[in-house]
């Protein structure tokens, strides 16, 4: 892709990983390029300081989810749209992009209708079985619209609608299990779970391991990741104290708000208990984890149940309810994998099976073909 080199792209999506790592793993590909990246976000969310790790020049709009019903919110966000629209305006006409990568998402969408009225092209892309809104309106006019699942193509209106997967960072794939283990202090010898909510945490899930963190740490002998997520850590830290008072000691034990190196956490582990965020699923396959899934009950149309439904079609999961979570429940799952490894790497397997390390690249020549 050397002919990009000095070419301009604006990539934009923000309020969840979910939207900001696909955008992210795009722009190192268009800067590896020799591109001049600039991400679009809102910098009261997690992409400003992910971006600017980066070393991304970041372009804030300021824009929030939009209200449900029409009530004197709905208008007040209106009317922040429309700012945020011209705002995006005045950042195409400024910086001149060449084309715009969008991952969906509400932040996304101010620059998406500034591409519209400047003729800007754009590519989207959705990273859910089930597509976000924003995708499902806005992608009517995109020059192409990039997905994660097939069965997402019917809900698109855009005969452009290429299924690459969900594009992932390069270490995915590059990062042997004993360099991401020697990254976090672990042993990469010894079997690894990892617990994680999403970026925001998950409380029915945190709730539900606290008390099993002693056991599995001290009678299976296992390393224990655990994201508890930022709103909630130091909730989770008291719970843990009252039950298990020496845990700051135990050398199995990891336990973090949220852990920028996500790959190192994932590449390390055997066993991920995780929502079916659609990112979150690609990064476990990528890392060749077997997954135990516990779909957000309230996730938008559904999507993390579609999401992880289709793992366990595949059979490459462990599915369980929310309503079901109990101690016991995750244990029997942990328990048995742990007693039947074959059963533990026929999930690693077919999860391996299902990532796509070539998503980024694929995305990144369709959007440079934009120019």
């Amino acid at each position: 892709m050397s002919e990009i080199y000095n070419s301009i792209y604006f990539v934009t999506g923000g309020g969840t990983g979910g939207h900001i790592y696909p955008a992210l793993a795009v722009a190192d590909n268009l800067a590896a390029a020799g591109a001049k990246v600039y991400y679009v976000g809102n910098k009261r969310n997690m992409e400003f300081e992910l971006a600017a790790k980066k070393g991304y020049k970041f372009l804030h709009v300021s824009i929030k989810g939009m209200p449900r019903g029409l009530n004197p919110k709905f208008f007040v966000w209106g009317i922040k749209l429309i700012k945020a629209v011209i705002r995006s305006i005045r950042y195409i006409k400024k910086y001149k992009p060449d084309a715009v990568f969008a991952t969906g998402g509400y932040v996304s969408a101010p620059m998406i209708f500034a591409c519209m009225i400047t003729g800007t092209p754009y590519m989207m892309h959705d990273c859910d079985a089930m597509p976000g809104l924003v995708t499902k309106k806005l992608s009517k006019r995109a020059k192409y619209v990039s997905l994660a699942f097939d069965k997402a193509k019917k809900y698109i209106p855009n005969k452009k609608a290429i299924v690459t997967g969900n594009p992932i960072r390069e270490e995915f794939e590059t990062m042997t299990r004993a360099q991401a283990a020697s990254n976090l202090g672990l042993d990469s010898k010894k079997l690894t779970l990892c617990i994680m909510g999403g970026s925001q945490g998950a409380k029915s899930i945190n709730n539900t391991v606290i008390e099993l963190l002693k056991e599995f740490s001290q009678e299976l002998n296992m390393q224990v990741i655990f994201q508890t997520g930022k709103k909630n850590y130091e909730e989770v830290i008291d719970r843990i104290r009252q039950i298990y008072p020496a845990f700051e000691q135990d050398r199995n034990l990891i336990i973090k708000p949220y852990f920028m190196d996500m790959i190192s956490v994932l590449k390390s582990s055997d066993i991920v208990i995780s929502r079916a965020g659609s990112l979150s699923i690609s990064e476990i396959c990528a890392s060749g984890a077997a997954p135990i899934l516990i779909p957000f009950p309230y996730a938008a149309a559904n999507h993390q149940r579609i999401n992880a439904k289709y793992l366990l079609e595949m059979g490459a999961c462990i599915y369980i309810e929310d309503k079901e979570l109990e101690p016991n429940k995750i244990r029997e799952a942990i328990v048995g994998l742990i007693e039947n490894p074959v059963k533990m790497n026929y999930l690693k397997q077919n999860s391996s099976h299902l990532a796509k390390f070539d998503a980024a690249k694929h995305i990144t020549e369709l959007l440079t073909s934009l120019r």
